[in-house]
């Protein structure tokens, strides 16, 4: 269903403008999470205990480390792409590719998230708190980011 514009009045430029402002602040607060998560992610290697993991958890740091680079790559794309067509009159691209950039971004973070839940689960307890801490936080955040919103269309 095509997105009705709030005011009868409002234009596509206008509206356009408007997905765009509101695209760029959904993005300054998950690029700040997971510009901190990459940046925890590559200390690691240079702790003492990084040398205790087994072939398995390093495998799975290095999922969460390459999730947590494309997460923040995805999530600062929208941004380089601003500035690289900065007025162009590529909004309507912008604002598409943006979107889909973001969306795609969040999974990933999602993913890597609960990858770093797997880590630290495993790390500290080990199995089965590991996969009930995976699956959990999957679910959590899958519920928060798209179920609440589903269930919302849904009701109006």
């Amino acid at each position: 269903m095509p997105e009705r514009a709030p005011h009868p009045e409002e234009s596509l430029d206008q509206r356009l403008t408007r997905n765009w402002n509101e695209l760029l602040q959904e993005l300054r607060v998950a690029q700040t999470g997971v510009q901190i998560l990459t940046g925890f992610l590559l200390t690691l290697p240079f702790t003492s205990r990084f040398d205790d993991l087994d072939d398995t958890q390093v495998g799975v740091y290095l999922a969460v480390l390459s999730g947590s680079v494309a997460a923040t790559g995805l999530l600062v794309a929208p941004v380089a792409m601003h500035r690289a067509l900065f007025r162009r009159g590529q909004r309507p691209w912008l604002v598409a590719t943006a979107h889909a950039c973001a969306s795609v971004g969040l999974v990933a973070l999602a993913l890597t998230v609960a990858g770093v839940m797997w880590l630290v689960f495993d790390v500290v307890v080990g199995p089965p708190g590991t996969w009930i801490a995976f699956a959990g936080t999957l679910v959590m955040l899958a519920g928060l980011w798209m179920g609440l919103p589903q269930l919302n269309r849904r009701t109006r």
